[in-house]
């Protein structure tokens, strides 16, 4: 007599379930399972390029402060970042600098000093991309606080002392910290 459960004939154990030894189905045949390969490396070019742009500090207010661009990411949030762009054919890097704080902020600047070089990587569908961005301190020497670029959310003012809180990356945070120094030191 067939235990609970089980059913004698069938090639299948308690709940359908085959045994070792139980009887396949006619037609049937053990297919081996291929691993799943991984899928062809595709070689990215990898592409150098250089960006500069700055900090310009606005030292007549009250306290110091320094106009920053708001652009939102991916995920739609708002983050601050010193101006920055291409350097268009002929122009000297702190021609670039300080061109790309007026397009991006409104602010004219004259260069006081350099702060620094922030380099990483990035992606884009058919490239690898390695950036270098030269950064300049600028003494703000006129203009409006404009958001017109099209590649900016928002623009705002801060106090030097706030910029390390506020900036979104860490190199740029280092740079403000140097600037900091560098306005602190009357020399």
């Amino acid at each position: 007599m067939a235990g609970v459960g089980t059913s004698r004939g069938s090639g299948t154990g308690p709940k359908g379930k085959r045994g070792p030894s139980a009887p396949r189905p006619a037609g049937y045949h053990r297919r081996m399972r291929t691993p799943p390969q991984p899928a062809p490396r595709r070689w990215l070019r990898k592409v150098e390029e250089t960006s500069a742009g700055g900090l310009v500090v606005d030292l007549d207010a009250p306290v110091p402060r320094a106009a920053l661009i708001g652009r939102l990411d991916r995920r739609g949030r708002l983050l601050w970042s010193l101006p920055k762009g291409h350097i268009e054919p002929g122009e000297s890097v702190e021609d670039t600098a300080v061109r790309e704080v007026e397009e991006e902020t409104g602010i004219r600047g004259t260069v006081l000093a350099p702060l620094g070089s922030i380099d990483y990587w990035f992606v884009t569908p058919d490239r690898r991309v390695h950036k270098t961005v030269h950064h300049y301190l600028l003494r703000a020497t006129g203009g409006e606080l404009s958001d017109a670029d099209v590649e900016v959310t928002e623009v705002a003012w801060v106090a030097v002392a706030d910029l390390p809180s506020r900036l979104a990356y860490a190199g740029e945070r280092r740079l403000a910290r140097t600037a900091a120094e560098l306005l602190a030191d009357p020399a």
